[in-house]
């Protein structure tokens, strides 16, 4: 068993706990951590569990979660955790949420497992060797034309600055919407990522960049074959400011629209 494969059964095993947890859990407590922005008792729970296994099995490898930050890595590697991507989804009673694990060294995705819980669907991956679902090996769409792609669309920004934030998404969904079959948006974004590794959908635009959110995802739908950047066509990268992910046959014209949105808003 070669490192990665090793590092993913840890990965399995600690979204186990993960599910389990969700699957047993009694009523949520629910509180604001900022403008729009709620978590549950069930995040963090999840979170300091995995937190903790992960320590037991991986003590040189530091832990990065969405709820309560960062562990120390005493090498160049970390474990990257979103308890619950798509609380908000949860707490209104819809299945759409993902519990989203990745091991990053050295500043990119190495493993992944991402879990949607409600759904009975499970993705892996790991660096050279594919990505996987549930059922065996999994590839992104070959969609040739926009007009036939659906295209997922990260939620629109709460918080600091939403209102500016949000100019800019207004401007990609109009844009998308004069060019594309339909517009969709899960709510979370390993949802995104992983319904386009496996061809259900065409496209997943995310405006923002939490590497909680994204690492898993990146990695399942690039090992899928679908192609990441940024939304300007850069090569994406962990501290890049926004992802954009298609299928091969659609993702040059994905980013002539994207640019396209940035240039009028300039403008």
């Amino acid at each position: 068993m070669n490192e990665h494969q090793a590092h993913l059964k840890i990965a399995e095993d600690a979204v186990t706990i993960a599910r389990d947890l969700i699957a047993n859990a009694g009523p949520l407590t629910v509180r604001d951590k900022g403008d729009r922005d709620r978590v549950t008792n069930l995040d963090i729970t999840i979170e300091r569990t995995v937190r903790a296994y992960l320590a037991d099995q991986t003590p040189d490898i530091g832990f990065l979660g969405e709820e309560e930050g960062t562990t120390p890595s005493t090498g160049d590697s970390v474990w990257t955790l979103d308890p619950i991507d798509g609380t908000s989804n949860l707490v209104h009673g819809l299945p759409l949420y993902a519990v989203s694990l990745a091991l990053v060294t050295n500043g990119r995705p190495v493993v992944a497992v991402i879990d949607l819980p409600a759904l009975n669907m499970h993705y892996t991956a790991t660096e050279g060797g594919g990505a996987h679902n549930q059922h065996g090996p999994i590839t992104a769409s070959t969609t040739t034309n926009l007009s036939s792609a659906i295209v997922s669309l990260g939620d629109y920004a709460v918080g600091p600055n939403a209102e500016k934030k949000n100019q800019h998404r207004l401007a990609v969904t109009a844009r998308l919407a004069a060019k594309v079959e339909r517009i969709r948006m899960f709510g979370s974004a390993a949802i995104d990522l992983a319904w386009l590794a496996e061809g259900r959908t065409d496209a997943a635009i995310i405006l923002s960049n939490s590497p909680w959110d994204i690492a898993a995802g990146t990695l399942v739908a690039g090992e899928a074959g679908a192609r990441i950047a940024d939304t300007a066509g850069n090569p994406y990268w962990l501290a890049s400011s926004s992802v954009s992910a298609a299928g091969g046959g659609v993702a040059s014209e994905l980013i002539a629209v994207l640019n396209r949105a940035s240039s009028t808003e300039e403008g």
